[in-house]
């Protein structure tokens, strides 16, 4: 609590100072020191210890002795998020694109309002602290779009992710202990409970803001049915890649500087925004794979002659082309998940090669909770879901959403399992 204190002090005294100076030098002095701030703690918190390791590892590599010292410094919950959300603000603010706010409390709200506040999404200031001008009224509230939303969350978490994903364990934690198919089903059974897991997140804060009259934006759409690796970073975790595209792949030059820039860019971008996930070389090598996706999609598209980029894909074209990012984006999400790099080849090989040859097999239920999941994603998709609620009486409403909760609190699994993201 104390960091998010801080980091609105600093934020809001830079903002006003940015906003009153025509000096550019004075201008960029008090934007440095938001950034160094906000960065500065999360960089101490989250990454202090990962960089000591590495640097020790690689001493030592190199014939060295050294040890590190461990700070065992608790990582504050929800840092990556808020501090991400304030920079927002002073940046905006810089750029001339936001006026900087008088009334500190406008800001500590908006810093610290608390649906998505441990785990996203990350709203920008300009969203949102324009609703702070107007009072929310309960009579404005849609209040059966937010109980639906909410319970949307709720099912994808409960019923979904903790599901599938107590299988899913047991494979990531134990890579050479189970048979090929066990590690398929992990695998895509990681895909599903990670979505599951953290747009149901999305959803259930969403949900719990429209119920005190603020819009926060789309997170999540669909993404797992992109068509490329860059349609589905326009779908997965939506508030998280805007912010670094605008933040930070346009800071760096984006495509303003020729190709060869413009993947250099998309690489360092996808690799920073890895190690914003976590402090590990797993997820540098995952940000690392999606830049390197990311850059070869592009000279694709900019290598392919013109007429072609505008014909309209084939179903069959967009059946092979949604399925084939799927199968990447697993590829991927395996070192995201896995505990070791050495774990993550196991799992990976297995994968590929469907050679594993472990006596361990997971419940063999997980490919049903996948078919079913994959079922009502697309339904979904195709919004024939979501008409069919609107048009039920209220009475019957209350009624099938009182059964639907029992029913979800009958299936979900004994104990509690903590949100992936709160991790993060």
């Amino acid at each position: 609590l104390s960091l998010i204190i801080v980091s609105t002090l600093i934020d809001y005294t830079a903002a006003l100072r940015i906003q009153a100076s025509d000096v550019p030098s004075l201008r960029r002095r008090w934007m440095l020191l938001s950034l160094a701030s906000n960065l500065g703690m999360l960089g101490f918190f989250k990454y202090a210890g990962f960089f000591a390791d590495s640097a020790v590892a690689l001493a030592n590599s190199l014939g060295g002795e050294l040890s590190s010292t461990t700070l065992n410094v608790v990582l504050p919950v929800g840092i990556s998020f808020f501090t991400f959300q304030t920079l927002s603000y002073t940046i905006d603010v810089y750029r001339g694109s936001l006026q900087a706010r008088s009334d500190l409390l406008d800001v500590a709200v908006f810093v610290a309002f608390f649906p998505q506040l441990v785990a996203g999404p990350i709203v920008r200031a300009s969203h949102f602290l324009p609703q702070l001008e107007s009072p929310r009224l309960l009579s404005s509230v849609e209040w059966r779009a937010a109980v639906t939303l909410f319970f949307v969350g709720f099912f994808k978490k409960a019923v979904i992710s903790d599901t599938i994903g107590t299988e899913v364990d047991k494979v990531f934690s134990d890579p050479s202990g189970f048979d090929a198919l066990s590690t398929v089903l992990a695998v895509f059974g990681y895909a599903a409970q990670i979505y599951g897991d953290f747009s149901g997140y999305s959803d259930m804060a969403i949900a719990v803001a429209m119920m005190l009259g603020y819009s926060l934006g789309e997170n999540f759409n669909f993404p797992y049915l992109s068509r490329s690796i860059d349609d589905f970073w326009r779908r997965w975790h939506i508030s998280l890649s805007s912010w670094l595209r605008d933040y930070l792949y346009i800071s760096l030059g984006g495509n303003r500087q020729g190709p060869w820039m413009t993947y250099r860019n998309l690489m360092l971008t996808m690799v920073l925004g890895g190690l914003w996930h976590g402090a590990g070389w797993n997820f540098v090598i995952w940000g690392a794979l999606h830049g390197g996706a990311l850059a070869l999609t592009r000279w694709l598209r900019d290598d392919r002659p013109a007429p072609e980029r505008v014909m309209t894909a084939s179903t069959l074209r967009a059946i092979v082309s949604t399925l084939a990012t799927f199968l990447f984006v697993c590829v991927c999400w395996i070192f995201f998940r896995a505990a070791s790099f050495g774990d993550a080849w196991t799992v990976l090989t297995n994968f590929v090669l469907l050679d594993g040859d472990g006596p361990g097999q997971i419940s063999r239920w997980v490919a049903v909770y996948l078919v079913a999941a994959a079922i009502l994603h697309v339904a979904s998709w195709r919004r024939t879901i979501a008409p069919l609620v609107e048009r039920v009486p209220e009475p019957q409403y209350a009624a099938a959403l009182g059964v639907s909760a029992a029913v979800v609190l009958a299936l979900r699994p004994l104990g509690s399992s903590p949100f992936i993201y709160f991790q993060f």
